[in-house]
């Protein structure tokens, strides 16, 4: 509870105000302060203290003063709260104050309400668990626009090159994917196909390629044949002699065997070159079996293996072996664009220098064999090893032919989803890929990775903002409906003619905020719209604007938890307030009085804080007044109890004291006290007969004629009596008498008036 304002100096009109230590507040506070004296400056203080915001102060500070505002409050009874230096030392929080700033904030500035209103009677409506579950939810909607500041920072940051087609969050979020280059490969591969798909269809896959082998084992076999008939020493004798014969002796003397035989097929004996007879010749015998059939039939073997050799390794073989090569390599090029086709490494001048070397090794043995075909000839190891290299190359080339098979399978595939293939989805994949390669770049993985854990920050500020919401709606779905219903029992309680519709939460892009409409006679009144439109601004007086102003405060504590803390202070509540809600207010801040732990109520209206002090007649309560000072203001106690007696207060202790004492001095003020006495027992015993303005001449003519009627006054007997005491007080009253300050007066005759006159206003 505030205890006392120790100190105000430069603050408004208090330029060293130290007067306030000796005045104590109490539970009740009552100040009283002529327009333009100070007493807004207190509320602000006050309200300064509640917040620690220092500008309430600083911008009331004393024009042409020296020094900065210096305030000092006793709070609790220990460390004051010391406001120096554009700071306070200490706050209050648990100070609440309704002054026009309230209501500037809450409620309407003039008479528009703004968005910024709305959004603070929210903050009143859901209260300080409330304000904290906004805060707290605030906190994590503003942590999502730094989230969101920081997400345009960083994706700006990616190049956008590096993107291609792909936005920011899109590109960050590719996933890594193992074998990249060869799926990056795949995809070109497969585009390309798809754009070139007429030619794949008619290109032919690879050829098969093949060398024809060199068997020596069926060659050797016939390198070494002779024949068997003859005796070894018939053979060594013909061979010697062919021998002797020189080059070529063998056809010589085979030839001569055919024209010998000839001649003896036609009967003659003789030798076909000298004519001799061979009937005596011994070894014309032995050439006849060397040179037989049997010869004749090795010859023919010899020479249709060796032509078969050349058909299979000679003429146009080894063109054709180059040219399947070469198609296989142009091929190879073609296909390389469309799919995993390796190199074809053939070293075809290699290949056919050996099998070159390989093929006349084994025709020389061949032609050596024909020209002597019972000559066994063995074959040389320079020429096994040509042999042996040149099928070795045939081996390569039959393995290297079963892979084109293979990859003549993939090809195939090639050709058969070119045929179908959605060209767009391919680009689009392929450009997938490649953002995935730019994405995982050493130079940008950095880049993405970074904003990735910034997005995923994001998203768990986002669950916070959830549950935040989560929170604040749920305390909202009780709090608002319970603070409507509030408003309108104090907007009853106040007397007025309006009610507001349903208050509700709304999310607005600076938070949140209270929506609501105005009932007036039932229908429906928004808070804004457009000129020439009924709303807020041309449906509610001055009067009004200021009653819903207080419902809002009221219903505002009902509900606060912590009310029972609070110190309220209420400063000039009944400004534009029409008279007939004086009483309604009073009534309510009595019953909020004495359910909270201090109240403070501050206006230049005597009578209104006279009945604030009335009505708290159970509860501690204090007076103090803001008046005029040699310089400004300053603070005074005031004599409440002095200012709450009327002049009919005083009229009356006049007579009573004059029957007691008898005092000459009082004799004419107690005579001139009489009419006016009447006049006020009139006005309240018979007030709708006597109104303001009425004369008691005029009533008391009244009275006498409606003697024995259903709508009688009084008595004839007090009707007379009326008129006794009228003629003696009227000698002293200036509207009746001119000479009223000069009349006689007699004691006697004044004592019985005055006994009289008594007697008369206090009957029942």
């Amino acid at each position: 509870m505030v205890r006392s304002i120790n100190l105000v100096r430069n603050v408004g009109q208090f330029e060293n105000v130290s007067t306030g230590a000796s005045l104590p507040f109490s539970q009740v506070t009552i100040v009283y302060a002529e327009n333009g004296r100070g007493k807004t400056t207190l509320a602000a203080i006050l309200r300064s203290l509640a917040s620690g915001a220092a500008g309430p102060i600083l911008e009331r500070t004393r024009l042409g003063a020296s020094h900065q505002p210096h305030v000092v409050i006793d709070i609790d009874g220990r460390q004051p709260a010391i406001f120096q230096n554009g700071a306070w030392s200490r706050t209050s929080p648990d100070i609440v104050v309704f002054d026009d700033n309230f209501v500037a904030d809450n409620v309407c500035s003039g008479i528009e309400v703004a968005p910024s209103h709305r959004q603070n009677l929210h903050e009143l409506i859901v209260g300080a668990q409330g304000v904290a579950l906004n805060a707290a939810h605030q906190t994590q909607v503003d942590k999502i626009e730094i989230h969101n500041r920081e997400l345009r920072l960083r994706g700006d940051a990616i190049p956008a090159h590096r993107r291609g087609a792909f936005d920011v969050e899109s590109f960050c979020a590719l996933a890594q994917i193992a074998n990249l280059s060869q799926q990056i490969e795949d995809a070109e591969r497969h585009l390309a196909a798809a754009r070139d798909a007429h030619h794949i269809v008619q290109m032919d896959t690879l050829p098969k390629i093949s060398l024809p082998t060199i068997d020596l084992g069926p060659l050797e076999s016939i390198f070494v044949k002779g024949l068997s008939e003859l005796d070894a020493d018939a053979l060594r004798l013909v061979q010697s002699h062919i021998g002797a014969l020189g080059r070529d002796g063998e056809r010589w003397v085979s030839e001569g065997m055919l024209m010998a035989d000839q001649l003896a097929a036609d009967g003659r004996t003789e030798c076909p070159f000298c004519a001799q007879g061979l009937g005596g010749s011994s070894i014309i015998n032995h050439y006849r079996s060397y040179f037989g059939e049997a010869y004749k039939n090795l010859k023919a073997e010899i020479s249709a293996a060796a032509d078969a050799f050349s058909v299979a390794h000679d003429g146009d073989v080894p063109v054709a072996f180059e040219r399947t090569v070469r198609e296989a390599v142009e091929r190879q090029g073609f296909w390389k664009a469309f799919a995993r086709i390796p190199d074809i490494q053939i070293d075809t001048s290699q290949i056919a220098l050996q099998w070159k070397r390989a093929r006349e090794e084994v025709q020389a043995a061949f032609a050596q064999k024909r020209s002597a075909p019972l000559e066994i000839i063995q074959i040389p190891d320079d020429v096994r090893r040509a042999v042996a290299e040149h099928n070795d190359n045939c081996a390569s080339l039959s393995r290297l032919s079963a892979d084109f098979e293979q990859l003549n399978t993939e090809l195939n595939i090639v050709k058969q989803q070119a045929r179908s293939a959605d060209v767009p989805s391919l680009e689009a994949e392929l450009a997938r890929l490649r953002a995935v390669e730019a994405r995982y770049d050493p130079t940008v993985k950095p880049l993405c990775d970074a904003y990735m854990a910034e997005k995923a920050a994001k998203a768990a500020t986002e669950v916070a903002r959830t549950a935040a919401r989560t929170a604040l709606d749920g305390h909202r779905r009780t709090a608002f409906p319970q603070y409507g219903d509030a408003i309108n029992d104090f907007l009853q309680r106040f007397n007025a003619s309006f009610r507001v519709g349903p208050v509700d939460p709304v999310n607005i892009r600076g938070g949140s905020a209270a929506n609501y409409t105005l009932l007036i006679d039932s229908n429906q009144v928004p808070l804004s719209g457009p000129d020439g439109n009924q709303s807020f601004k041309n449906t509610l007086s001055a009067g009004d604007r200021n009653t819903l102003a207080l419902a809002f405060f009221f219903a505002s504590l009902q509900h606060d938890p912590a009310r029972a803390q609070k110190i309220v202070v209420i400063d000039d509540p009944m400004t534009s307030l029409d008279e007939h809600r004086t009483l309604h207010t009073l009534q309510e801040m009595d019953r909020l009085a004495r359910d909270v732990a201090g109240m403070i109520v501050l206006s230049h209206s005597k009578s209104f804080l006279l009945g604030v002090w009335e009505q708290r007649q159970q509860l501690p309560k204090a007076a103090l007044q803001v008046r005029r000072a040699a310089v400004g203001s300053t603070l005074a106690a005031w004599d409440v109890n002095g200012d709450m007696v009327t002049e009919h207060d005083r009229r009356y202790a006049a007579v009573v004291s004059y029957l007691s004492f008898a005092d000459p001095q009082a004799e004419r003020r107690v005579a001139e006290a009489l009419r006016p006495m009447l006049e006020k027992f009139a006005r309240v015993a018979y007030p709708a007969d006597f109104p303001p303005g009425s004369m008691l001449g005029a009533f008391h003519n009244l009275c006498v004629q409606r003697q024995g009627t259903p709508n009688e006054i009084m008595s004839a007997a007090n009707a007379r009596e009326l008129r006794a005491l009228l003629d003696f007080a009227n000698r002293y009253h200036h509207d009746t008498n001119p000479a009223y300050a000069t009349e006689r007066i007699s004691d006697s005759e004044l004592t019985d008036f005055a006994r009289r006159t008594l007697a008369f206003i206090r009957r029942p």
